[in-house]
């Protein structure tokens, strides 16, 4: 070590350090970097009275460090090597310097310079990783030079830093154990050394960070079951070291969710949102290690939080009734009642199963906390519904999300979500609507869903929000088609149905005809003309609504026989598309099997009831 006093080395050390805690609003508006800077140039007078590294550290040839480690870069075992002797601590106080210069660089952009200095940060450590003195400052080493490599998209390099960072950690609290040095504390006299317990949760902290860096790697690499198993070990240490910010770890926990809620894994998405909801709630009230004094400050962020955690509750209630719709309708869509007294049946060993298993696999906190948690799950029923009484309650907690995510996520400012969350709110009519039985109240279900959308293709810009526009155009078409034929079931049980009746018929008729026909004009080109090739991602709405609005057509109710041959015209002209369209494209057939073979049946009859219509008409 240079000759220069102990004490101003460590004066400088400390000074760089402060700055380098300075936030970046706090500097002059152009001068974002002055506090970093200011550390840098601390942090590079510190280096200099250090004096160069030992050789044998300093001259290892590149591809001896880093990655190309061979063993360590692997995650393979290290030995442990102690720190003894002058040379040996001097190596390991500049590596921690050209930690802080690596750190430093990546926060001002200067990723290359990033990279290098902790590179050598770690060449300096290679011998000394597994020690007590050095294994916390390798780790976070290896951590940030994985955000690094993750930032340029280089994902498997990343990947092999963290996962390295993770077995050291494993390997040494298996060896050894005992909470070992922070960073800081080699230029700390010995009086002011951490304690024992402040330097344990300072190291579980770094390992908390390699997991949650870790679950992003796998999510961007598609391995969503490890990501998913990552980020609920990082929430759940969160919680363990009271190391968490309540806004952030509520988003994460409920965007856990989705993926709990994609594998139909009920109770542990509603484990998670539950847990999102009383975390959430802490903001501003309860202090943890990593709450910021401005996080109450930012009533902004705070709602529109708590608008995505309610669209995540949203997502929840929907799948679910979904679900439970998907195992119990017929081939027509409609309520089986032997599935459904099949499955009330499964339900008791269902409820057993669960509980005792699954439920301990995903538990977040204990105590209060985790009481908390649990007072909210039990208001909410992860179990598939089987009827009215218990869809309707799901239905209604869906609507609750949909009225607190609209708060936020307002028409004007953010068009997009806003869609999405009436979208969802229709949704959760149109679901609802398979568990009632009365088919007046399933009339006015459908009615509600139009009047949300109708709205929204007044506000919208076609030439913008083209296939939003057809969502909508498509969705309304398909409630007033819904609608058409309660109103028909309706009318079929009356013996003589009057001509109100028929009326309300034949407007439903004419709506959902209009909305499917604006639903087909979209896929025309500038020139009006129809494709010949229809798009991979319209062709399945595109066929339904041809084949819908060749059935709409036949269902038009008229006392003029001029009038209904021209509907049955119309009608077979549309089915005729459908058949000729899969005919010429083959791999269309697929996407609409039973249309395309009641479309053949109709292109073959309606044909022979247009010739005895012609008859019949001749006759009069």
């Amino acid at each position: 070590m240079a000759s220069a006093p102990w004490a101003e080395i460590r004066e400088k050390f400390q000074a760089a350090l402060a700055l380098s805690r300075v936030e970046l609003h706090k500097n002059p508006e152009k001068e974002p970097y002055k506090s970093k800077y200011g550390a840098r140039a601390l942090l590079e007078e510190v280096k200099a009275l250090l004096g160069p590294a030992p050789e044998d550290e300093d001259e290892r040839p590149p591809s001896d460090d880093g990655l190309g480690a061979g063993a360590h870069a692997l995650g393979l075992p290290a030995e442990a090597v102690e720190v003894e002797g002058p040379i040996a601590q001097g190596a390991v106080r500049l590596a921690v310097i050209e930690f802080h210069l690596g750190v430093n660089h990546i926060d001002t952009e200067e990723l290359s310079a990033g990279e290098e200095h902790l590179v050598k940060c770690l060449r300096l450590l290679r011998k000394y990783r597994l020690s007590h003195d050095c294994v916390s400052l390798y780790i976070q080493a290896q951590n940030n030079l994985g955000i690094l490599w993750s930032e340029r998209e280089e994902i498997e390099t990343a990947q092999a830093y963290l996962e390295s960072s993770e077995a050291l950690y494993n390997q040494y609290m298996k060896e050894i154990g005992s909470p070992p040095l922070d960073p800081t504390e080699h230029f700390l006299p010995e009086e002011e050394k951490l304690a024992e317990q402040e330097r344990s949760k300072r190291f579980e902290k770094v390992y908390t960070h390699n997991l949650y860096y870790l679950a992003q790697v796998y999510q961007h690499m598609e391995m969503f079951e490890k990501a998913a198993h990552y980020c609920h070990s990082t929430l759940k240490r969160q919680l363990e070291h009271n190391a968490y910010h309540p806004i952030e770890w509520a988003i994460n926990a409920a965007t856990l969710s989705q993926f709990y809620i994609n594998k139909l894994c009920f109770m542990e998405a509603r484990h998670c949102l539950s847990a999102a909801n009383v975390i959430f709630g802490q903001t501003g009230k309860i202090s943890t290690e990593d709450t910021t004094e401005t996080e109450g400050d930012v009533p902004e962020l705070y709602h529109q939080r708590k608008g995505e955690i309610a669209r995540c509750w949203i997502k929840y209630c929907l799948t679910l009734l979904q679900n439970a719709q998907l195992n119990m309708q017929d081939n027509i869509g409609e309520l089986d009642l032997d599935k459904q007294s099949e499955l009330r049946a499964l339900r008791k060993k269902e409820l057993d199963e669960e509980e005792s298993v699954r439920k301990k696999a995903v538990q977040f906190g204990t105590g209060e906390l985790c009481d908390a948690i649990s007072a909210v799950e039990e208001k909410v029923s992860y179990l598939r519904p089987l009827d009215f009484e218990e869809a309707r309650e799901l239905f209604l907690l869906g609507q609750h999300y949909v009225f607190e995510a609209k708060e936020f996520f307002q028409i004007d400012g953010y068009v997009t979500d806003h869609i999405e969350v009436v979208q969802d709110h229709s949704a959760l009519f149109k679901v609802l609507a398979f568990f009632e039985t009365d088919m007046e109240r399933r009339c006015k279900m459908h009615k509600r869903r139009i009047a949300m959308l109708e709205p929204l293709i007044v506000d919208l810009n076609p030439q913008y929000y083209l296939l939003v526009n057809r969502q909508i155009q498509f969705e309304i078409a398909h409630a007033y088609y819904d609608m058409m034929d309660l109103k028909v079931a309706i009318a079929d049980k009356l013996r003589d149905p009057d001509s109100h009746i028929v009326k309300k018929i034949n407007n439903l008729n004419k709506s959902a005809l209009k909305y499917y026909q604006l639903f087909l004009d979209s896929l025309r080109d500038p020139n009006k003309v129809f494709p010949e090739h229809i798009g991979e991602d319209v062709l399945r709405p595109a066929m339904l609504a041809k084949f819908r609005v060749a059935r709409l057509y036949g269902k038009i109710i008229t006392a003029d026989p001029k009038k209904e041959l021209e509907n049955l015209a119309t009608s077979l002209e549309h089915y005729k598309f459908i058949v000729d369209y899969c005919e010429k494209h083959p791999e269309a057939a697929q996407e609409i099997e039973v249309e395309l073979e009641l479309s053949k049946e109709m292109v073959s009859l309606l044909p022979t009831k247009m010739e005895r219509f012609r008859t019949k008409m001749a006759l009069t």
